[in-house]
């Protein structure tokens, strides 16, 4: 039953974000056998080395495009075949060949078509563009060879990509089409090449299979899906520099678990904006990253273990159908000790932060607050559409006793006061809490079978048992707390909440700090709106003129990256000011006063200062892409 669930949510998730249909191939992919006779293997591209020959100045690249078998999932798993770049005469690669050079390098680029129709190259020009848009692509015909030069111009992460089929944007190449794309790096003179280079890909084939449509996805980090992708290993105190292109045809948030990340650039394909050294930095954990954008991140790690980097949209990190489109077999019991292995797929790396050998974090109890975080099953599921929720407890009372268990229980917390909060599993089925955005050491960070070090590695938590997770918040933020084990279906059943660090609990007040969190409604038949605060029909809330109001918005819907939060009145936007992005407090330079419009993506948390100025109606709404009304609550201004 839970794999029919998971695949009409998910088949639901990918077309409800409004991303492009791809165009029919002229002919279907084909699935093919491990060992298929006769057809050329796809290289995988980790990005590590530059391709072309340097001579004063001058780099040379002989391309071609030709028709290959790509194996997406394991090596020893079936592929299908698409259309690739490769170095004239060495293996097809994807993604392609990485062509990375310093500011002011001419680039010599020679294309060969080795396919049966035309191709549309795009990204072979100088960059900035003399306009705000990308050059058109050059065409090559079946067969032949188009030579290009041209100056790689300011220093920043460009792409390339083809099609097949004339007029198509990015994300809506046909599936054959889908891997043909590489990176472009421009360093500056001087820069450092001491980076990895991520180029996220995405393949999806529209099908019938026993009569039912279908369509296969694989969301992908440089040509690989989890748990295939590459393993990154770093010591504690290194500078990380990653750049992430996403060359797929889907938004991406991107999180890291346990630490925050510094922004320090922001492009797409013609152009790249450096953030300068003497503003403030951009830190965050999760960063909403859309189709055909880039960013470049450091991330300096503190804290030994094992780490994820990855998509927050929870559709694209399950396991999806297998590449023929028939569901994928059930994982073995024992998932509930390697569920980050045998149920997680998608654009994930996971990240090993070796020890330098420094003190090892006191996992003493002595002065630690103690709660008790309980996943229960609620009223009103079924099998395929589970309800679940959490209640919470402190010294053996609930705070307060709350069945429904809809929305979870906020957790409010002090800001560097230790705390040991027990997950207590009443459940039919094993589950584990993920932190989000808290900093803490790996084995308690909640991803099971994962979190840890060699010696250490957490476990889900099985029905009847429990596990105990003991952190020390270092600031005040807007966090979640989330189920990390069958996430689309458990965070679907209701398992997760807010988790608010604040500087003294004594003086937190839920009339004046609202916390304002959307999640996925439990039944399919609702998966046009969202809940809000774990409603479809929230309360109005009630406001004082003068006064300051803090919000603190919260996506953790499973499928929804590009939702809109406003604050209105009369139809028009209210202003309110920035405070704080992922639960770090924004410096003063981005603490700007705005239109009281956000757009956030799955796991992104932002707060808000509001000060009412009148007395009357106003409404805080949720809407889609597109602009749909997915939800709205009344707020009340009246004088003090």
């Amino acid at each position: 039953m839970r794999p029919t669930l998971l695949f009409r949510c998910f088949v639901l998730a990918i077309f409800v974000i409004g991303n492009a249909e791809p165009r029919a191939a002229q002919s279907p992919p084909s699935v093919r056998n491990p060992s298929s006779p006769g057809v050329e293997r796809v290289s995988i591209n980790d990005n590590r080395f530059a391709a072309g020959a340097l001579d004063r100045g001058s780099l040379t690249i002989p391309l071609e495009v030709r028709e290959g078998e790509w194996h997406p999932d394991g090596d020893a798993d079936p592929g299908v075949v698409v259309n690739a770049f490769a170095v004239e005469g060495a293996p097809l690669q994807v993604p392609g060949p990485l062509i990375r050079v310093i500011e002011g390098t001419t680039i010599r680029a020679t294309i060969r078509n080795r396919l049966t129709e035309p191709l549309f190259l795009h990204g072979f020009y100088s960059r900035p563009t003399a306009s705000a848009e990308p050059e058109p692509p050059l065409v090559i015909p079946a067969g032949a060879v188009r030579q290009i030069e041209f100056v790689a111009g300011a220093p920043g992460n460009y792409f390339y990509w083809a099609d097949s089929a004339r007029d198509v944007s990015l994300p809506e190449r046909p599936a054959p089409d889908t891997q043909l794309s590489g990176a472009l790096v421009v360093d500056a003179r001087n820069g450092s090449t001491n980076d990895r280079v991520l180029v996220m890909t995405g393949w999806r084939d529209p099908r019938v299979v026993d009569g039912e449509r279908v369509t296969v996805i694989r969301f992908l980090i440089n040509g690989k899906t989890w748990p295939h992708t590459e393993r990154l290993t770093y010591d504690v105190g290194d500078s990380v520099r990653i750049r992430v292109l996403n060359l797929s045809f889907a938004v991406h948030p991107m999180h890291l678990h346990g630490f925050y990340f510094r922004i320090d650039s922001r492009g797409n394909e013609h152009a790249d904006s450096t953030f300068s050294s003497q503003s403030s930095p951009h830190l965050v954990n999760t960063e909403r990253l859309p189709s055909g954008q880039t960013l470049s991140l450091t991330w300096i790690p503190t804290r030994p273990g094992n780490w994820l980097f990855h998509c927050h949209f929870i559709g694209h990190t399950q396991r999806q159908l297998q590449l023929d489109g028939r569901p994928a077999p059930p994982p073995d019991e024992h998932h509930a000790v390697n569920h980050a292995i045998e149920m997680m797929a998608g654009p994930i790396v996971g990240i090993t932060v070796r020890s330098n050998g420094g003190n090892a974090a006191r996992s003493d109890s002595i002065g630690r607050r103690t709660l008790r975080l309980m996943a229960r099953v609620d009223s009103g599921g079924s099998d395929t559409e589970p309800a679940y929720g959490f209640s919470l407890e402190e010294n053996g009372g609930a705070l307060p006793p709350r069945p429904p268990y809809l929305p979870g229980p906020t957790i409010v917390l002090q800001r560097g006061e230790p705390v040991s909060i027990t997950v207590e599993n009443r459940l039919p089925e094993a589950t584990a809490v993920h932190w989000h955005g808290i900093e803490l050491e790996s084995y308690y960070d909640g991803v099971a079978g994962f979190s840890g070090n060699g010696q250490q590695i957490a476990p889900a938590i099985p029905p009847g048992g429990t596990f105990e997770a003991r952190f020390t918040p270092p600031r005040s933020g807007t966090f979640i707390y989330h189920t990390h084990v069958d996430e689309f279906r458990q965070l679907q059943a209701g398992l997760s909440g807010a988790l608010i660090v604040v500087d003294s609990r004594g003086a937190f007040d839920p009339s004046r700090d609202f916390v304002l969190m959307v999640t996925t409604p439990r039944r399919v038949a609702d998966a046009n709106v969202v809940l809000l605060n774990g409603t479809l029909t929230p309360d109005a809330r009630e406001m004082h003129v003068g006064e300051r109001y803090r919000l603190r918005l919260i996506n953790l819907h499973t499928y929804r990256p590009n939702l809109r939060m406003r604050l209105l009145r009369d139809g028009r936007l209210l202003t309110w000011r920035a405070l704080a992005k992922d639960g770090m407090d924004l410096p003063s330079d981005q603490a700007i006063v705005g239109p009281a419009e956000v757009q956030m993506g799955n796991g992104e948390t932002y707060d808000f200062e509001f000060v009412p100025d009148a007395v009357g109606e106003q409404l805080f709404e949720v809407r889609g892409m597109g602009g749909a009304l997915l939800v709205s609550m009344p707020v009340h201004v009246t004088a003090t």
